[in-house]
């Protein structure tokens, strides 16, 4: 078999050109859109003294070697929250962020280790505003591509159409025939045998070794995504409180949180809260996550007290971050997310 040649090849670049080309046409049109409704593009720096602290982020290490030879642990910036939301503190209202990020252990059709995400704040706006931002950004994208349909895998999508809002445990409910609030307490903390049980009789797969929170993921990756964003995007949201480190609770139900997930084609494409402000919650959720995250990969990342110090005084903000490389895929009609970046990683 003859290796596929590199993408720097002129025949494979000529091929990969015009998905690119209107690569380049849907930034123009975010910016402007953007630009539109007063918000402020921001560049934030890409090392940080923490990637940020959730359980299965990997991120790239590095240091700084200062001047006296001196020696700062940093890290590749897996998301520009912790800026975002430190210039939040600053006085900005509106931003946006369209830039690299970085994380390790990640390589498929979906996922890449160096990839653009788009990130925007509203300060005192509610994170339903960001629901009507994901549904102009999607219907923006399909429209400069001149795309009538988003299409992944045998599942289809009208760009333009209103998006299904579908709460978490109504989609346990409705596709895995789960109560899933049932296995979580007033004060968020959850039942794990309670949700064990409840996968044994819907037919699914359990390990010994799972947690509450890998029962959880086993039935969003089994039975929820795919059926996801069929016929039209959905708006997923309220998701148990344990499962949305840097989102404020509901004022529905303290169970669930302010944190929603955008899907296309079984595809997410973005993950957007009403964002936390307690320092002292946030702390405490942050712990939790590297103790996890010390369980399964044996390492744990920093703290950023900067950011704690900054959260202290944030206004109440929503946030979103959106993969726009995945946005661009679909609007495309390409199939892995290399193909719509210019200069994909080798190997």
């Amino acid at each position: 078999m003859t290796a596929a040649s590199p993408w720097w090849t002129p025949d494979v670049h000529a091929d990969r050109r015009p998905r690119l080309i209107l690569r380049n046409a849907i930034t123009a049109a975010l910016r402007d859109w953007f630009a539109s409704r007063d918000f402020i593009e921001v560049e934030t720096a890409a090392l940080q003294v923490s990637p940020g602290n959730e359980a299965h982020l990997s991120a790239f290490a590095t240091e700084a070697i200062g001047p006296d030879g001196q020696r700062l642990p940093l890290y590749l910036h897996t998301s520009p929250e912790f800026a975002c939301k430190k210039l939040l503190t600053a006085g900005e209202t509106r931003i946006f962020s369209l830039s690299a990020v970085y994380r390790n252990r990640e390589r498929g059709p979906l996922h890449h280790p160096s990839f653009t995400m788009l990130e925007w704040y509203r300060a005192n706006e509610t994170y339903e505003s960001l629901m009507e931002d994901c549904a102009g950004l999607v219907a923006l994208a399909a429209e400069r591509a001149g795309a009538k349909r988003f299409a992944f895998r045998g599942r289809a999508a009208d760009p333009f159409a209103e998006p299904e809002r579908l709460s978490v445990a109504d989609a346990f409910m409705r596709h895995a025939g789960i109560d899933l609030l049932a296995t979580v307490a007033a004060d968020g903390s959850t039942d794990r045998e309670a949700l064990h049980a409840a996968l044994l009789q819907a037919g699914l797969r359990t390990a010994p070794e799972d947690n509450w929170a890998d029962l959880f993921s086993r039935v969003m990756v089994e039975k929820i995504e795919p059926a996801l964003g069929q016929g039209r995007a959905t708006i997923l949201y309220g998701y148990p409180i344990s499962e949305a480190a840097l989102a404020r609770p509901s004022a529905d139900d303290p169970r669930v949180a302010e944190r929603f997930e955008l899907y296309c084609c079984g595809v997410e494409l973005a993950n957007a809260f009403g964002e936390l402000t307690d320092a002292a919650e946030q702390r405490r959720r942050f712990i939790l996550e590297m103790d996890e995250k010390e369980r399964i990969y044996g390492e744990r990342y920093p703290i950023d007290e900067d950011f704690l110090a900054a959260l202290a005084m944030m206004p109440q903000a929503s946030g979103a971050a959106l993969g726009f490389d995945r946005l661009v895929m679909l609007a495309t009609g390409a199939m892995r997310v290399e193909d719509v970046m210019w200069t994909p990683m080798a190997g």
